[in-house]
């Protein structure tokens, strides 16, 4: 007797993974451009391009769900709060391209998700159980290795791009505390508006007005953007988290072969090594909350609505 044979995989769960396969390799894109434009451009006042652009593309979609009365908000300090760390994130990961190689600021960038988690059981008081405590801890012994404190890898760009992988996780923990009486587009519409807004001082402390060359990279900057975040949102939107976060790995394989094309970066091994190690950390880590959720009784798999999920959702700092 002959049975229908069942497809290997779902067609939500292909589409989910096209879209997060696009997402990283589009976010590359962006940020080589990033790169290219540091040359001549400080990185502050790409940045704020980068959230004048995105705040324009937004207006659209606010408009269009009632105006800007969605943004009417009782909790405008704690908003002001996410922009300021969302946006020192932002300034010093574009900084760090700067000094660095894509493929190390990208490895760099998997520890926020971990970096989140930590700052939810030491500032929430989130209770996990050892096997979360090992998988941080693999985590950041995956950092270590990358950065090999006391060798040459330990540069200004690389301290910069840990620094941006802290200030996004600590605005992770802000926009926990803000989705539970904000809706998800009064949190993106203020955040884009205050990251702009903090943003915005230092790149007049730098300014250089662009030529036309550099007008249309960073129009295609925003564009790029624009892509990355309804790609990322598309995949998440489709499928769990544990179906489509491995394929984000591919933004260091992207990272790798663009910047070595582009800017002669040759990968280094510790790099490739340190990444695979933080990004299976945050892999298991995503894993065990999934278990949380089916079994919440668990001591090992309390707080269904832990951190890690959301910070892998991120593009690198909340680009």
């Amino acid at each position: 007797m002959s049975t229908a044979a069942e497809p290997a995989l779902p067609a939500s769960n292909l589409n989910a993974i096209l879209f997060m396969v696009l997402a990283g390799g589009v976010n590359v894109c962006m940020l080589s451009m990033i790169k290219y434009l540091t040359a001549d451009l400080h990185a502050f006042q790409i940045a704020f391009f980068r959230c004048l652009f995105g705040f324009i593309a937004l207006t659209p979609v606010i408009l269009r769900n009632g105006g800007f009365a969605v943004m009417k908000t009782r909790r405008i300090g704690l908003h002001a709060l996410r922009g300021g760390l969302n946006a020192v994130a932002m300034l010093l990961y574009f900084w760090a391209l700067t000094y660095s190689p894509l493929d190390l600021v990208s490895a760099i960038s998997f520890s926020a998700p971990l970096f989140a988690a930590l700052l939810a059981i030491l500032i929430l008081r989130e209770k996990v159980g050892l096997r979360r405590w090992a998988g941080l801890a693999v985590g950041f012994l995956g950092a270590l290795v990358i950065l090999r404190p006391g060798s040459d890898a330990l540069d200004f760009g690389a301290l910069l791009a840990l620094g941006s992988s802290l200030g996004w996780a600590m605005a992770i923990i802000t926009i926990k505390q803000l989705t539970r009486t904000e809706s998800p587009l009064a949190v993106t519409a203020w955040a884009a508006l205050f990251v702009g807004l903090f943003a915005l001082g230092p790149a007049l402390y730098v300014w250089r007005w662009p030529d036309p060359w550099q007008w249309g990279l960073i129009l295609v900057i925003g564009a790029l953007g624009s892509i990355v975040q309804f790609s990322f949102a598309k995949a998440f939107s489709l499928a769990e988290t544990t179906v489509v976060l491995p394929f984000d790995f591919l933004k260091l394989v992207w990272a790798a072969i663009i910047g070595y094309l582009l800017f002669s970066d040759v990968p280094v091994i510790w790099t490739w090594l340190g990444g695979s190690v933080i990004f299976a950390s945050t892999i298991y880590v995503a894993y065990r909350e999934r278990l949380a959720q089916k079994r919440p009784a668990s001591p090992d798999d309390r707080s269904p609505d832990h951190p890690i999920v959301q910070a892998s959702t991120s593009t690198g700092s909340g680009v």
